[in-house]
């Protein structure tokens, strides 16, 4: 294990704790205490995760966020003392793959960023759509595993390469919305309702009022440039789920 993690965040105390954490398990740790010598880092060196701190000095955390996904689509886990739903949507809505509130405990962090990197790792290596959820217990699939590509309406998504185009353009997806994306596809014309997204595409056990979900199809249809009323493609069935037709 040689992952490069990111870590950002103004309070010394908090990012030293992560980093002691994080090094015990055989992580690579770059530690940085204000966005702008971040932005200049991750230029010229890869990193394999973000932990980012909502409330910084200079560029708070969410723009922080929005500057990476230009770029990057490595997991990004957004770790702040705001507890409000709003701000949470709002990570996610960014690009943010997990949302880590203080006070924590730091082997909750530890396991946050193994899960992550665990579907960011399963999300690079092509063909390799078939997983484990982080439990140990395998998805339940009753799809024909043979297909590798989905073509609805042109929108083409292909699970060997891991790309998604729309109309001959790339839409550039993290693994969490290529996963969302392609399970929708694999149950075409089923409604999908958020419990069964989220446990499947998260692998973790979905919790009332979580809405992870919803923020994260929410940024898909943007960039599917879908119209809020009358989406082509990613359609709601309200008080039911989601559904590609």
């Amino acid at each position: 294990m040689n992952e490069k993690i990111l870590i950002v965040d103004d309070e010394k105390e908090i990012a030293d704790l992560i980093e002691v954490y994080l090094k015990n398990d055989g992580y690579t740790v770059y530690k940085f205490y204000n966005a702008i010598e971040v932005l200049k880092f991750i230029e010229k060196e890869e990193v394999d995760l973000a932990i980012l701190d909502v409330m910084l000095p200079d560029i708070d955390g969410f723009k922080l966020c929005q500057k990476i996904r230009e770029k990057y689509f490595y997991p990004v886990i957004m770790l702040t003392a705001k507890v409000h739903d709003n701000d949470k949507i709002m990570g996610l809505t960014l690009g943010a793959d997990d949302y880590i509130t203080k006070p924590f405990n730091p082997l909750e962090v530890v396991a946050r960023v193994k899960t992550q990197l665990r579907r960011y790792m399963r999300y690079n290596q092509a063909g390799h759509n078939v997983g484990n959820s982080d439990d140990g217990k395998e998805y339940k699939k009753n799809i024909d595993e043979n297909i590798n590509e989905y073509d609805i309406n042109g929108l083409i998504i292909n699970k060997d390469n891991h790309k998604c185009t729309m109309y001959g353009e790339e839409i550039m997806l993290t693994p969490i919305e290529f996963s969302i994306l392609w399970y929708l596809c694999e149950h075409r014309g089923k409604v999908i309702p958020s419990e069964e997204l989220f446990e499947n595409v998260w692998g973790e056990k979905f919790i009332d009022n979580n809405n992870t979900v919803m923020a994260h199809i929410g940024r898909l249809r943007e960039k599917l440039k879908e119209p809020a009323k009358k989406p082509k493609f990613i359609k709601t069935v309200w008080g039911v789920g989601y559904t590609i037709e």
